[in-house]
C-alpha cells in the first residue's frame, strides 16, 4: 500500500482538494489518511468539477469497506489496493469509477546536505531501472562529503565513505529480497570504532581499580571476566557491553565513595563539621524609583513610585512646594495616550466624592512604560487578592551555535539590550514565568537546567522551580515559575516534532509545552526550521508539519487547529526566515538602522502577508538589528560568507531568531518589550526577548452556592450562521460547540442554505431553528465574561473539519443579539469565513461584576481637556487581530474573506 501513488498520507482536505482540481477529469482520485477516525482512510473523487469523499473504514478483522448509507450491504476487502480496484469498475455506488488516480509529487531535490527531505524516497525494489538503483548510492556519497567539512572524525568519515561507495548497494539490495539485518553496515560500524574499543578498556580499567579502592576485602576478580572486557574483538555488542559498564561505574562511583566515608566515620568514631546551611534568599523589595516629568506645559516636578508601601508622591519644583502623597486605592485609571507615546493621566479620587486628573510627560515613551508597570505592580501587590489576574511572562530564545554560553546572562534575562528593551528601574523585577528556548545547546539537560535557576537565583533572589524541560536533541525548553504558583500549574503536555532528513532527524524540528495557569491555557512552542536563504518553501512545510503533528493541550481539541486550543499560544526559536536583498544594501540599510526597508523584504514578513505561514499571529516592533550572521566574540560585524565543498555560500544578515503570539479575541495581553542583546557574542546569533502582560482567570465560585435559589439557566442564541469555505466539494455540513463553560458538545442540525455557484467556494447557511440553544454551566456575568466558544464545521458524509474559529461569549452579551465575524483554520491554513448573529442571556441578580487589575489601565488619542471633576471613563483599547505584520499596509477595507467579496459584489 505504502507504494501505491494514489495514496498521500496525512495530507490535508485542502491539499487534495488542490491536486485533484489540477488533475481537472473526472474519475480522478487519491487516497489520504482520515482527520476523524485514527486508522481510517478518505477516498477523494472529482466528477463535475466537485470532490466527493468517501470514508474507508476497517472493522473489527481489519477488513476495509467504502462507508454507506444504513441499510446497505457494504463491501469488504482485505487491501485498500483491492478496495481500489473493484471501485475502478462502474455501478459500484460511487458517482463515477474511479479512473485516474493522482500521485504524489516527488520531493523537490534542493538539499543542502543538512535536512534534506530526499532520504524519505521509496526504496526501489527488484525490477526498478539499474538507473534508480545507483542514483541512491551517488546521493547518499554526495551528501556526505557536504557534511565532512563540519565533523572532525576524518577516519571515521573515511570507512562510511567507503560503506556508501562500495557496500550501502549490497545492503539495499539485500533489504529488497527481505533480509532487513544490513550485514555490510554493521561491519563497517564495528571497523571504524576499532579505535574506540582500547579507549573504553584504558578508561573501565581505570574505574575499575577506584571502584575497587572502596569495595570491601573480597575475593579477587575472576581472570575470565578481565578478559572477556579486554577482547580486542572489534565487535558491536561487546562494545555496547563496554559502554554500558562505563555507564554503570560512573552512575555508582560517587555513591559507593560517600557509603565508604560514611562507614570509616561510624568506625572510627570521627566527628565531622557541621556545615551551615544559609538560609534561601528572600525576595529584594523592590527600590523607591523616582522620575522626572513635565505638568502642564512648563512645570517640572518628580514622581515618587514606592511599591512596598503602595503610594505615588509628586513633589513640584520651586520654592515652597508641598509633596502630595497618592495612596494607590486613591488612583481609580491609568491612561496611555496612544498620540503622545511619553504622555500619561492620573485619574484620582478624592473626598468629595468627585475625581481629579492629572497629565504628566515623561523624557521618554521608556519612562513612561517603566511608569506604568511599576504601577501595575503596586496595584496587584497591595489588591488582596487570593489569586493573580495579572501575571508577567518572559520569554527568550538563543541559537547558541553549539558553543557553551558566558558566564553571566543577565542582559537576556533582564530584556536589556538593544530594540524595546527594559527601562533599568523595572529590569530587575522578576517575571511569574520564565519560558527559555534554545537550539544548538550542546549542554546537558540537567546542567542547563541548573545554570538557568541559578542565574535567574542571582538575579532575582527567588529560587524559580521547573515546570517542565522538553528537548528534541540539541532543541530545548525550559519552563520555570515562581515558588508560589507551582500549585497553581496543571495539566502540564510536552511533545517534540522531527523535520530533519526526512522528518526522522531531530537536528530541525519543534518542542512543545502547555500547561493551564489557574483556569488559563497556556502554549509555547520553541522550533528550529530549515536553514537556506533558498529554503523558504522547506521552512514553510515544516512549520506545517510542526503544526500538525504537536500534541499538546486538551485532547479533547485534538481536532482544532493547534493555534485554537489555547487562550495563549507563544511560538519562538530560530525561525531561519532570511531577508531578499543584497547582502551590501543589507549592510548599508543596517549602518543607517533603516529596518523598515529590511523588513519590508522579510521572508517571514512577506510569507505572512501571503497567509502562508503563523495566521493571526502577533509580533512587536522590530527596532533591533538583524540578529544573524556575526562574528563569533564580537557585535560589530557580521560574517556573512561560508565556505562549503560545494562552493561559496552566502549566509545575508537576517532576523533569523523571533517570537511570535497568538491569543483568544478578548483577552489581555500586551508585549512590553521585544529586543536582542548586544554583549552575548560567544554564538554567531544573538539572543532574543520578549516580556508580556498577560491576563489569566481562577476557578469562578459563585456568591450563590448552588441549590440555594431556583437555578436561572443564561443562553446563548443563534439567530443565523453563515458560512463561506474554500472548497470544491458541496456537501452537506454541520457544525459542533465546544467550549469549557458548556457541559458537553453540543451539534447543530445540517445546513439549510447551499450555494457553490462560485467555482472554488462553498457558501453555507443555518437558521436559528437548526442551531442549538446552549446553556453554560454557570450563569453568572463575571464567569461568562471569561468564556470562549470554539466552533468546528465539519462535513456530514466524512465527519471531517472544513475550518474552525473562536468566539468570545463576552462580546453578545446583552439584551440584543450582536454580530460576529471571523475566520477559519484547519490545519494552519485559512479555509474560509464565517458570520452570524448570536445574544448571551444572563439571568437578572447574575449580572454583578468588578473591574479587573488590567482593566484600568487604558488607551486614549489626544483630545479636549475632560473636566477636572467629571472625567471620562475611556472603554479599554479594543484587540485588534491583524492579519500582517505591522511593517505592512493594513487593507483599506473592513471585509477579511476574499469568498464575501465574490458572492456580495465588492468592488
Amino acid at each position: 500500500m505504502a507504494a501505491a501513488g494514489w495514496y498521500h498520507r496525512d495530507i490535508s482536505q485542502g491539499v487534495a482538494e488542490g491536486l485533484l482540481a489540477k488533475a481537472g477529469r473526472d474519475g480522478s482520485f487519491l487516497v489520504r489518511d482520515s482527520e476523524s477516525v485514527k486508522g481510517a482512510y478518505a477516498l477523494c473523487l472529482l466528477f463535475q468539477r466537485h470532490v466527493y469523499t468517501y470514508r474507508i473504514l476497517p472493522d473489527d478483522e481489519g477488513l476495509l469497506s467504502v462507508q454507506t448509507i444504513q441499510g446497505i450491504q457494504a463491501k469488504c476487502f482485505r487491501t485498500l489496493r483491492d478496495l481500489i480496484g473493484a471501485y475502478q469498475h462502474p455501478n459500484n455506488g460511487l458517482v463515477t469509477p474511479l479512473l485516474h488516480p493522482v500521485h504524489r509529487a516527488r520531493p523537490d531535490d534542493d538539499s543542502d546536505g543538512e535536512d534534506a527531505r530526499g532520504w524519505g524516497h521509496t526504496v526501489p525494489c527488484p525490477g526498478a531501472p539499474p538507473s534508480s538503483r545507483t542514483h541512491i548510492p551517488q546521493q547518499l556519497h554526495q551528501r556526505l562529503q557536504e557534511q565532512v567539512h563540519s565533523s572532525p572524525a576524518s577516519d571515521f568519515m573515511g570507512f562510511m565513505a567507503e560503506y556508501l561507495t562500495h557496500h550501502v548497494q549490497l545492503d539495499l539490495e539485500a533489504l529488497c529480497h527481505g533480509h532487513p539485518q544490513l550485514r555490510h553496515l554493521s561491519t563497517a560500524l564495528a571497523t571504524a570504532c576499532r579505535a574506540l574499543h582500547s579507549e573504553i578498556d584504558f578508561t573501565l580499567a581505570g574505574l575499575e581499580t577506584l571502584a575497587r579502592v572502596f569495595d570491601p576485602p573480597v575475593s579477587p576478580r575472576s581472570p575470565a571476566r578481565e578478559q572477556g572486557f579486554l577482547s580486542s574483538d572489534p565487535d558491536l555488542e561487546l562494545l555496547l557491553n563496554k559502554i554500558s559498564a562505563v555507564n554503570h561505574l560512573l552512575s555508582s562511583l560517587e555513591k559507593k565513595v560517600l557509603k565508604s566515608l560514611q562507614e570509616t566515620v561510624t568506625r572510627h568514631n570521627l566527628a565531622l563539621p557541621s556545615v551551615a546551611v544559609a538560609p534561601p534568599p528572600a525576595a529584594r523589595p523592590l527600590a523607591v524609583q523616582n522620575f522626572e516629568v513635565k505638568v502642564g506645559k512648563s512645570q517640572r516636578a518628580a514622581l515618587t513610585v514606592d511599591v512596598e508601601s503602595g503610594t505615588v508622591t509628586v513633589t513640584k519644583r520651586g520654592s515652597g512646594s508641598q509633596e502630595e502623597v497618592i495612596p494607590q486605592d486613591k488612583i481609580l485609571q491609568l491612561i496611555k495616550y496612544q498620540s503622545v507615546p511619553s504622555k500619561v493621566r492620573l485619574v484620582c479620587a478624592r473626598d468629595n466624592q468627585k475625581s481629579l486628573s492629572r497629565d504628566f510627560i515623561f523624557p521618554s515613551a521608556r519612562k513612561r512604560e517603566a511608569f506604568c508597570q511599576l504601577l501595575q505592580l503596586m496595584k496587584i501587590q497591595h489588591s488582596n487578592l487570593d489569586e493573580p489576574e495579572l501575571i508577567s511572562v518572559y520569554v527568550g530564545t538563543w541559537n547558541m551555535g553549539s558553543t557553551p554560553p558566558p558566564r553571566s546572562l543577565a542582559s537576556w534575562l533582564t530584556s536589556r539590550g538593544l530594540g524595546r528593551t527594559q527601562d533599568e528601574t523595572t529590569a530587575c523585577i522578576p517575571h511569574d514565568i520564565y519560558v527559555i528556548g534554545t537550539q544548538e545547546n550542546s549542554l546537558g539537560d540537567r546542567e542547563w537546567v541548573e545554570f538557568l535557576r541559578a542565574s535567574l537565583k542571582t538575579l532575582m533572589a527567588i529560587d524559580y522551580r521547573v515546570v517542565a524541560l522538553q528537548c528534541l536533541w540539541s532543541i530545548k525548553m525550559v519552563v520555570l515559575v515562581k515558588p508560589e504558583h507551582l500549585r497553581r500549574i496543571s495539566h502540564v503536555h510536552t511533545s517534540s516534532v522531527k523535520t530533519g532528513i526526512a522528518n526522522t532527524l531531530g537536528n530541525k524540528g519543534a518542542v512543545g509545552v502547555s500547561f493551564l495557569f489557574n483556569g488559563t491555557s497556556f502554549g509555547f512552542v520553541n522550533c528550529h526550521l530549515a536553514s537556506g536563504s533558498e529554503k523558504t518553501h522547506r521552512r514553510n512545510q515544516n512549520y506545517s508539519d510542526i503544526l500538525h503533528s504537536l500534541a499538546l493541550g486538551d485532547k479533547r481539541l485534538g481536532g482544532f487547529d493547534l493555534t485554537l486550543r489555547f487562550t495563549h499560544l507563544f511560538w519562538f526559536g530560530d525561525l531561519n526566515y532570511r531577508l531578499d536583498m543584497d547582502v551590501q544594501d543589507i549592510l548599508t540599510h543596517i549602518v543607517k538602522k533603516d529596518f523598515q526597508a529590511l523588513l519590508a523584504v522579510d521572508q517571514l514578513n512577506l510569507e505572512r502577508e501571503k497567509n502562508k505561514v503563523f495566521l493571526r499571529f502577533s509580533e512587536g516592533d522590530i527596532s533591533f538589528p538583524p540578529t544573524y550572521r556575526y562574528e563569533r566574540g564580537t557585535r560589530d560585524t557580521y560574517v556573512w560568507q561560508k565556505s562549503k565543498p560545494t562552493g561559496m555560500r552566502i549566509n545575508v544578515p537576517s532576523w533569523c531568531d523571533r517570537i511570535l503570539w497568538k491569543s483568544h479575541p478578548e483577552t489581555h495581553v500586551v508585549c512590553n518589550s521585544y529586543g536582542c542583546t548586544d554583549d552575548i557574542v560567544t554564538s554567531d546569533h544573538s539572543p532574543v526577548f520578549a516580556t508580556f502582560e498577560v491576563g489569566v482567570t481562577s476557578q469562578f465560585v459563585p456568591k450563590e452556592a448552588p441549590g440555594s435559589s431556583p437555578e436561572a439557566l443564561a443562553c446563548i442564541e443563534w439567530e443565523s450562521i453563515e458560512v463561506i469555505l474554500k472548497t470544491t466539494s458541496h456537501s452537506k455540513c454541520y457544525i459542533e460547540f465546544h467550549s469549557y463553560c458548556l457541559e458537553e458538545v453540543q451539534r447543530s442540525g445540517e445546513n439549510t442554505f447551499q450555494n457553490c455557484d462560485i467555482p472554488g467556494f462553498l457558501k453555507l447557511g443555518w437558521s436559528s431553528k437548526h442551531l442549538p440553544v446552549l446553556n453554560p454551566i454557570l450563569p453568572d456575568l463575571e464567569y461568562l465574561g471569561d468564556q470562549h466558544l470554539l466552533l468546528s464545521i465539519k462535513g456530514v458524509e466524512s465527519c471531517e473539519s472544513y475550518g474552525e474559529c473562536c468566539l468570545a461569549v463576552r462580546s453578545a452579551i446583552g439584551t440584543t443579539a450582536q454580530q460576529f465575524e471571523t475566520f477559519l483554520f484547519h490545519r494552519g491554513e485559512e479555509t474560509g469565513s464565517v458570520r452570524g448573529w448570536m445574544r448571551v442571556r444572563v439571568p437578572r441578580g447574575r449580572c454583578g461584576t468588578r473591574e479587573r487589575l488590567y482593566e484600568w489601565i487604558s488607551f486614549e488619542e489626544e483630545d479636549a481637556e475632560p473636566a477636572a471633576e467629571a472625567p471620562v471613563r475611556p472603554k479599554p483599547r479594543p484587540q485588534r487581530l491583524r492579519s500582517r505584520p505591522r511593517s505592512l499596509p493594513e487593507p483599506a477595507t473592513g471585509y477579511t474573506n476574499p469568498a464575501y467579496f465574490i458572492f456580495e459584489g465588492v468592488p
